[in-house]
């Protein structure tokens, strides 16, 4: 399997994480997104959409940061990750819609300003990011996962990255324990890689 990523992009490193976390043998292909490699017509056939990640499988190409996470975790047989029962998948698919939902509307759009000078209403998307945050932060309460349960599943991964450099866009975890603590949690896993972090927003006073 091959990753086409970049160290910056939260969505690749979602991709990167699951697969490190579960083991999988993959061949990281970093995209330079600042000389355009990714609107080239080479990558455009990968992903029409122009965007890390894409995991190359032989003949399968699967775009898009969740669904390689539901790729991988169903092509390793990895049900601890991704449940089969019915209220497990569907528990699991509400939280990654909330990460391609108010996690990129919110923190991950702080973070775009400040990192890649987006346009994007600073006030605005700061305080999307806190009203999400604040959402999760309340779902963890008395758990250690966000579906609950003893372990973590692929809902965990689709929302750590953005959140764990939310601080880069300007958007302070401090009010947030539940959230801080799974954090943590979530860096004690076998297999974990960080996120690389910049200096932007809040790290630049850190």
């Amino acid at each position: 399997m091959k990753l086409y990523t970049h160290p910056l992009s939260g969505h690749a490193h979602r991709a990167s994480l699951f697969l490190s976390l579960i083991g999988a043998d993959v061949e990281e292909i970093v995209v330079d997104l600042a000389a355009g490699e990714h609107k080239t017509p080479a990558f455009l056939q990968l992903n029409r959409f122009g965007q890390v990640p894409v995991l190359v499988d032989g003949d399968t190409v699967i775009a898009d940061s969740n669904a390689i996470l539901v790729y991988a975790a169903r092509k390793h047989g990895r049900t601890d990750w991704l449940p089969e029962t019915p209220q497990g998948a569907a528990a699991v698919q509400r939280w990654l819609s909330v990460a391609a939902g108010q996690i990129a509307f919110g923190p991950a759009a702080a973070r775009l300003i400040t990192v890649f000078g987006a346009r994007f209403d600073a006030d605005e998307v700061i305080a999307r990011a806190h009203a999400i945050l604040s959402q999760i932060d309340g779902e963890l309460v008395g758990r250690n996962w966000i579906i609950g349960g003893a372990q973590p599943t692929v809902a965990d991964i689709a929302l750590y990255s953005y959140i764990a450099n939310a601080p880069e866009g300007n958007v302070d975890l401090a009010p947030y324990p539940q959230i801080l603590t799974w954090l943590r949690r979530v860096e004690g896993l076998d297999g974990f890689v960080p996120f690389q972090r910049t200096v932007a927003g809040l790290r630049i006073a850190a």
